[in-house]
This record gives C-alpha cells, structure tokens and sequence, in this order.
C-alpha cells in the first residue's frame, strides 16, 4: 500500500514540471556530463518558451451573433469597462481588431468582420483574414449556420486549424419560449437546438461539427465548461496552460485549474531559482533568490484574480460590490511584498524542508536531484506551493462571494 502511494506522489509530482519527460532525460544527462552550468541554457530557454509564446482566439460570424460580446466575456469585462470590444446589432467590426488579455499581455482575443458583407465578400474575406495566423476559431451565430459559416469551415478544416461552433443567445431563445407562462423543459429545448445545429451543419457538408450553446451573459450555464474542455484537449501544452490561465474566475473549478497549471510555473520559477544560486533571506539560514520569490507572488495573484484590477472586473461582472469581494480574502499576499511578509514565508517554510529534505527530494524527480538538499532550488519550490496553496484558497472564497454558488 505504501509503495503505491509512493508512485502515485511521484507521477503526481512529475505531472506537475513544466518539463516533458524527454526534457527531463536531457536535463540529467547535461547534468551529468557539465554540472549545473551545462543545464542552465536549457532551463532558460524553457522559461522563454513561456514568456513568448503567444496565444490567437480568432471569433467570427454574422452581423449581429454577439461576437463582441463573446470576447468581452472571455476577457472577464462588461461592455462598458475599460479596453472592452465594441458592441451593437450593426456591423462595428470594419477590419480584424485585436483585444489583448487584462492580466495575460500574450493573449489576444481577434474580432473579425461577419464574412459575405459588401466590403468583406466571400471570396476576399478568405484572402485578407490572415487565417494562418490564429490558433483557432470560434464561430458564432444567434441562430442558424449560414453557407458563409460554412464556407469559413471548410477553409479552416483545408489549412489543418482547429474551429468550434457556439450557438449564442441560449438564455433569450429560453426566455421567449417562456413567454405566457407556458411551462419549458429546459434539457429537451436545448437538445432541440443542438440536434437542430449539427443536422444544418451535415446537411451543408460539415460531418461531425462540435456546437456549443453558450450565454455570453452568463457563462456558467449551458456548455462554456465543455467547450473550455474541448479547446484544452486541442492545444498543444504551453499554449493550453496559457489558456486556461488566461479563463474568467467563474467557478472553483476553474480556479483549480488554474492552480494545477501554476504549479508548473512554480517548477519554472524554483529551477531559475536553482541554477542562479542562493540568496539568503535575513534571519533564515537557508535561502532563495527574493526577486523570483516576489515575482512569482504577484504573478499567481493575478492568474487568480486576486489583485485589485481583477477583483474589480470581476465585481463588475457579478454586479457586487468590490468590497464584499475584498472581505473574504484572508490572507497579506494580495498586499505589498514586504521583506517582513517573506521572513514569516521562510520561517515558516524552514522547517518543513529541514525536517524533510530527503522525502522531498525523493519525489521530486530529476530537476531536484540536479540541484541537491538545502538548495536555492527547493527552498524557493517549497515557498511558492505554499504561497499558491494559500492564494487558492482565496480565490476559491472570491469565486463563492461573487455567484453565490461554487
């Protein structure tokens, strides 16, 4: 039995790197060959990976399918907030206009023209998008496929890119059938317009089409998490973890994947802290590099929604004030990063690697190894799990405040 457990820590562990397995092969053996100055370049160039790596969710469809909208949804923002896409029910978008992320700098949200418009025809929409550009595509319509959606498919599907159908405004075609008192199976209505999407879309030449039906006002129902799924499935591995850190504080769930891609980045941030050395923290005998340390703080806090920019978009969103929001986060992490906040992280953390510095090693796989016991790099990995295990929690609590439901 404990054997087991030994192993499934281990591979739970190893999940975690941000390092694929060959990568780790590749560590050890330059570490075997030249010591911690042959891994250093490798560790760096990893870290770039990260930092550069860009991520382009192209959205399109007709006039009027709630494009704009979408994108302010995906972007956490209202219509009225600050850097928001424009909205209305005649065509506002003239050209693909990019929106970046509000915390994540290398993500951008493209909102192209409706194709089959006088100034953007079927035939020229296809040659002007740049279509090799974007990641992938989503395709909005409010309420059948189109030929154009169609003709937009069949060219993504030609140059090997991944596309999802969404059919918008569920929530208003739900409220209309309401209308009168009449009573409403919501399960069966919905299933009504999925088969009734999927059947237009084989019908037009599409044979297994992927449809969701979304709310851009209310994200939580319906099929945002399973097309969230869909499009993490479909990602190659950097960028999937960009886009689920770069996903709206909806729900617990969300935010725990958010967690579980962070600790990649507290892998990320411990081997930096590895291969630069040391720096002692006053009053604490072992040590880690602060800058990385306090770096690594703030970064979590905004992948998490914790900072006061996203704590706010996210009262707005909610429609609660942003001071209820504020009043269930218990923890000085969201505050500055004093140099009295990281000796009581040290302290606190100091014990736990001394008392554990061979069963931690042990189960941390080869990065850990490379850098030894009492390591920059282990004392920097154990603050930071402790630091994100804590501004989880908090997150979890914000979440909860602002829909009332987990």
């Amino acid at each position: 039995m404990g054997g087991s457990s030994s192993r499934d820590q281990t591979a739970e562990t190893s999940n975690s790197s941000f390092f694929t397995e060959d990568e780790l092969k590749t560590l050890k053996s330059e570490y075997e060959t030249g010591g911690v100055a042959k891994v250093t370049p490798l560790i760096q160039r990893k870290i770039n990976d990260f930092d550069k790596t860009e991520l382009n969710i192209a959205v399109t469809g007709e006039t009027g399918a709630g494009k704009s909208t979408f994108i302010n949804a995906l972007r956490g923002l209202n219509e009225d907030d600050e850097g928001a896409a424009k909205t209305g029910t005649t065509e506002t978008t003239m050209e693909p206009t990019g929106y970046k992320h509000p915390t994540l700098p290398n993500v951008w949200f493209w909102d192209l023209p409706g194709m089959g418009t006088k100034k953007f025809p079927a035939n020229k929409y296809l040659k002007v998008m740049e279509f090799k550009k974007y990641d992938f595509f989503i395709i909005i319509s409010a309420c059948r496929f189109t030929e154009n959606d169609v003709k937009l498919a069949k060219e993504m599907k030609r140059l090997e890119k991944n596309f999802y159908f969404i059919r918008s405004k569920i929530d208003s075609d739900l409220h209309s059938l309401r209308k009168g008192g009449r009573k409403v199976n919501e399960e069966e209505e919905l299933e009504k317009i999925r088969n009734y999407c999927v059947r237009n879309m084989q019908e037009a030449g599409i044979p297994t089409p992927c449809v969701f039906l979304i709310s851009n006002f209310n994200l939580n129902q319906y099929d945002f998490n399973l097309l969230t799924n869909a499009l993490e499935d479909d990602l190659p591995s950097i960028k999937r973890s960009i886009y689920i850190l770069s996903l709206p504080n909806l729900n617990v769930e969300i935010v725990e994947r958010k967690k579980k891609e962070l600790k990649k980045r507290v892998w990320m941030l411990a081997s930096l802290s590895g291969v630069l050395g040391a720096v002692p923290v006053p009053g604490v005998s072992l040590g880690c590099d602060i800058a990385i340390l306090i770096g690594g703080i703030i970064d979590f806090r905004k992948c998490l929604g914790l900072d006061d920019a996203s704590l706010q978009r996210l009262a707005n969103r909610a429609e609660k004030p942003v001071g209820d929001l504020k009043a269930v986060v218990k923890t000085p992490l969201v505050g500055e990063i004093t140099p009295d906040i990281i000796n009581r992280l040290a302290w606190g953390t100091a014990a736990i690697v001394i008392s554990g510095l061979e069963i931690a090693l042990d189960i941390i796989p080869v990065v850990g190894s490379i850098f030894g016991a009492g390591s920059s790099f282990l004392m920097t990995y154990k603050l930071l799990t402790g630091v994100l295990d804590d501004l989880t929690v908090n997150a979890k609590r914000v979440v909860t405040a602002a829909f009332g439901t987990d």
